[in-house]
């Protein structure tokens, strides 16, 4: 009797036993039955841990977590110090310049692209009628620029008459408000220096005639102007290779011809004659 009653008690602990674990059992490996009579335990199936996403190779790229460094471009040491190149080279301007010069009345000798000594004293008129520093000096930019991008010649801010500027050995002569000519002259040389005045046209003798004071030194269209000094004129010479770019006559004022006919006949009596300007 005694022994039932623990083989009772056992079997109740038994199953307190299984019911107990049944939970435990459920999370946990089962035994499975093997083919050679042993039991052998199927490891659960594992979870997957998370795995951190990956940038796409295409598309929009990802923005970046809050917990990286944002990263910034790096700042260069060195400025770089090469300017841009100008696209033309400077024969384009100067003959761009030549050719509108010559266009616009100023004469420039040949139109080659080479500011030669006689461009420059074009250049020189045209730097004093556009309110520019006067001087005899080579084609800079902003002298290209004026002149290339000029539609007319300018007009002039002063009354009719003849103007003779030392500092460019160039004459201009103004009619009916406008530049009628513009032409290369001489004036006196060092020791023979044509004086800088204003006066008026109160001779002219058409032709050629000699000198009155240097000997075999002919004078044609002579424009006389100075009352005072009455040597002194415009005047065409013998030939026009004694109308040197710089000052070489004996004060008066040696014109090209046949520019000194034209002038010649454009000018009456009582015109106004100016002399200003150093070479």
């Amino acid at each position: 009797m005694s022994r039932r009653r623990g083989l009772t008690a056992g079997a109740v602990v038994l199953s307190f036993v299984l019911a107990g674990c049944s939970d435990v059992a459920a999370s946990e490996p089962t035994a499975k039955p093997s083919t050679d009579g042993s039991t052998s335990s199927t490891p659960p199936p594992s979870t997957p841990a998370p795995s951190t996403p990956t940038a796409p190779t295409t598309g929009t790229p990802t923005s970046t977590p809050p917990s990286a460094t944002p990263t910034t471009k790096p700042t260069p040491s060195v400025k770089p110090t090469t300017k841009p190149k100008n696209p033309h080279k400077p024969q384009y301007y100067a003959l761009k310049v030549e050719q509108k010069l010559e266009k616009l009345g100023y004469p420039v000798g040949d139109v080659d692209g080479k500011i030669s000594v006689r461009a420059r004293q074009a250049l020189c008129a045209w730097r004093e009628h556009n309110g520019l520093p006067i001087n005899r000096k080579g084609l800079s930019l902003p002298d290209a620029y004026s002149v290339i991008n000029a539609t007319a010649k300018p007009t002039p801010a002063r009354e009719d008459g003849i103007y003779v500027n030392k500092t460019c050995q160039i004459l201009y002569q103004i009619v009916n408000k406008q530049y009628k000519r513009i032409v290369w002259i001489s004036t006196g040389a060092p020791g023979y220096d044509t004086p800088n005045r204003t006066g008026k046209v109160w001779r002219k003798w058409a032709g050629a005639h000699e000198s009155s004071l240097y000997d075999d030194a002919y004078m044609y269209d002579s424009i006389y102007f100075l009352k005072d000094r009455p040597g002194i004129a415009l005047h065409g010479s013998r030939v026009n290779s004694l109308i040197k770019p710089y000052p070489a006559s004996h004060r008066c004022v040696r014109v090209m011809r046949p520019q000194i006919h034209q002038i010649f006949a454009d000018t009456p009596i009582g015109t106004k004659v100016q002399v200003y300007g150093n070479y």
